[in-house]
């Protein structure tokens, strides 16, 4: 196998111009534009993600919602806690296991959920404002290796967000 020569160098690394650097700006920027339209509809960031993920299928527990969004226990109750509060989601019982709750959207937590797709749409096409088809295609594999790349340095949970 051919060695492949480092893109960087301790030496004159380009503070503010690596690829991480500009991930992470992106990353900034479309949470913003994201908390913005969420805010408009009375959502912080850490209520729209568990409202997607339960209206998705992707998590009914409080277990299962804190390993999605890499977040501890008791940070996913009390959000849990503020959902209920505010009517978006109820807590039931697992028939199967007492022990367990599973999380329920209400009729206003479906409501709600329904608009976050549309949110979350909106701030990556602002973003991809001006690429074609091919240049997405493109960035999205590419980002896709990347994430493949590091996934050996550092397993991460995947939401699907």
């Amino acid at each position: 196998m051919a060695s492949i020569e480092p893109f960087y160098d301790a030496r004159d690394y380009p503070v503010g111009q690596s690829v991480g650097y500009l991930v992470r700006r992106l990353q900034v920027s479309l949470r913003r534009c994201v908390d913005d339209a969420m805010a408009r509809h009375g959502l912080t960031d850490a209520q729209w993600g568990p409202l997607l993920l339960i209206s998705s299928g992707r998590a009914g527990t409080a277990a299962a919602l804190a390993q999605a969004l890499d977040l501890d226990a008791g940070a996913m109750t009390r959000t849990l806690d503020r959902l209920q509060g505010k009517g978006l989601i109820r807590r039931v019982r697992a028939p199967h296991d007492r022990r367990v709750w599973l999380l329920e959207l209400t009729a206003a937590g479906k409501r709600a959920a329904a608009k976050v797709p549309t949110e979350l749409a909106n701030a990556n096409n602002l973003h991809l404002a001006g690429f074609d088809r091919q240049e997405f295609e493109q960035l999205h594999g590419y980002l896709l290796r990347m994430l493949e790349n590091g996934r050996g340095a550092r397993a991460t949970p995947d939401a699907g967000l």
